[in-house]
């Protein structure tokens, strides 16, 4: 049998040095009290989903048949599983193989590239095991976290690996575009694991594996289940993320920016353009102004701005406190559905 390709999760790029060696080693003692997750691994397994999928590309003279490999993980007894939309995409076929040795075909319920979720969908004999989910806002960086999946299309079950959270709310740039409100982890994250969770140590789901850099050995990046779950539920419920329009595009405050440009604050989210007769258009808001606040929560970038908006649905009203000639100001926007 011809080995199969385990799909490799989107790459990043960064400019980086060597870390310093360390100056000390860890004890026996040190070594011996880290924590055992064989119970959480033994029951979030049944609930992970092996993916293969299968695609056809155009030969100069036949079509050529490529293979390839992802994870996944149950959402919904009824067979609703969650993957990576890169796993599924422009696909001819996918089959589903759970730790219990059953295997069934699937179909695609939805995918969103701009959060690189998609849902797909089997139907079991009886209802599945589900995961859990846990709440990403809750992380420190520093906690412990374990990153299950399909790594390397491996036969004999996931593969595990452990790991601590390394920093929170990063951007991503991809090859298929940006990823906002990333967990970055140095839980090993390899071709295959691509849609498998990223755990907590109550066994709870607080991430999606996603994308890891390959220049780089402890640097993989998953999407924050904050981020994630308005986008499952809306994918389960409508086949598409039904995703709040505000009208406008705009770009983070820094110190530096507001150095040059002589602003009063130096985070936030400046507004580069507006969409004429759009919600923000219509609310008042022109460009220059420096958004703060989100129905009071701040806004200190375009990623905290983005999470916040997204959480909110369509038809819904947000306060939005911002800044214009070194004035505070407020004003009402009603979201609209982007399309």
């Amino acid at each position: 049998m011809t080995p199969v390709a385990s799909v490799p999760p989107p790459t990043v790029q960064v400019n980086g040095g060597l870390a310093s060696p360390t100056s000390s080693i860890q004890s026996p003692q040190n070594v011996a009290s880290l924590p055992s997750i064989s119970d959480l691994v033994g029951e979030i397994n049944p609930a992970i989903a092996s993916i293969s999928v299968e695609s056809v590309s155009r030969g100069l003279f036949f079509d050529i048949t490529d293979q390839g490999a992802g994870s996944g993980m149950v959402v919904r007894a009824d067979g609703h599983i969650v993957t990576n939309y890169h796993v599924v995409q422009d696909v001819r076929g996918i089959r589903v193989n759970l730790p219990n040795g059953e295997s069934y075909l699937a179909r695609i319920i939805g995918g969103d590239i701009v959060t690189d979720l998609a849902v797909i969908k089997i139907d079991p004999v009886g209802e599945l095991p589900v995961v859990s989910f846990g709440d990403s806002e809750q992380l420190k960086v520093g906690d412990w976290v374990v990153a299950v999946g399909n790594a390397l299309a491996l036969r004999g079950g996931p593969t595990v690996t452990l790991g601590i959270v390394s920093a929170r709310g990063r951007t991503v740039k991809t090859e298929r575009g940006d990823l906002y409100d990333m967990i970055q982890t140095d839980a090993a994250i390899n071709d295959g694991n691509s849609g498998g969770p990223l755990l907590n140590l109550d066994g709870d789901v607080i991430g999606i594996n996603t994308a890891m850099l390959r220049e780089a050995q402890g640097i993989g990046f998953a999407i924050s289940s904050e981020s994630a779950l308005p986008i499952i539920d809306s994918l389960v419920e409508h086949g598409r993320v039904i995703r709040p329009l505000i009208g406008l595009n705009g770009a983070d405050v820094t110190p530096a920016v507001a150095s040059r440009f002589g602003f009063i604050v130096n985070e936030g989210v400046v507004v580069t353009q507006m969409g004429r007769g759009g919600p923000a258009d219509e609310a008042g808001l022109l460009v220059g102004d420096i958004i703060t606040k989100l129905d009071g929560i701040p806004t200190p970038n375009m990623t905290r701005f983005l999470t916040l908006l997204w959480s909110y649905t369509v038809g819904d009203t947000v306060q939005l406190e911002y800044i214009r000639d070194n004035r505070i100001g407020e004003t009402a926007v009603v979201l609209v559905e982007r399309r």
